[in-house]
């Protein structure tokens, strides 16, 4: 379970900072940033969804402070 939170993390940094380097390339022009950013957004979101519906199936429980 923990693997696929890092991974998704990860994918999620990716996308960001491709985006970064598709603005520092185009100079404005074209739409690869918008694209970059928009499956960064769809990734979070998916991620987000996972978290939550795993913890209403009982695949992950919090933790609490000890």
């Amino acid at each position: 379970m923990k693997l696929v939170v890092i991974l998704g993390l990860v994918a999620v940094v990716v996308a960001l900072f491709t985006a970064l380097v598709f603005l520092h390339r185009d100079r404005g022009s074209g739409n690869r940033v918008v694209t970059a950013l928009a499956i960064r957004v769809g990734l979070s979101i998916a991620l987000v969804a996972f978290l939550l519906v795993s913890y209403r199936l009982g695949w992950i429980a919090p933790a609490g402070l000890r």
